[in-house]
């Protein structure tokens, strides 16, 4: 089970520094590089360049949460919620099905 976490390409994993301007201030976010890689497609699908998108995501949470305290483990559950393929509020309910083995 594990061969398929631990055999990936080490260069997914690597830690990735971009420089980007968000609220008028250039600064440097390092996330792994498979975590850029989902945020490019991010901005694309929303039809945005990635900066934008990056300064985009950094309003609209500085709006809701009056503060941005750590923005690159923000950029890295953002990716998750976008492979969980739903944005659900937080008191929308999820149900789970399990299906049992025959």
């Amino acid at each position: 089970m594990c061969e398929v976490f631990a055999g990936q390409d080490p260069d997914r994993y690597r830690p990735l520094n971009r420089s980007v301007r968000i609220g008028g201030h250039s600064t440097s976010i390092q996330i792994e590089a498979a975590f850029w890689d989902l945020i490019d497609e991010i901005a694309h699908g929303q039809s945005m360049s990635t900066p934008r998108f990056l300064s985009t995501l950094y309003d609209e949470a500085l709006n809701i949460n009056g503060s941005v305290s750590n923005f690159a483990s923000l950029l890295r559950t953002s990716c998750l919620i976008y492979l969980m393929g739903s944005a659900r509020k937080p008191d929308e309910r999820q149900e789970f099905h399990i299906i049992a083995a025959e």
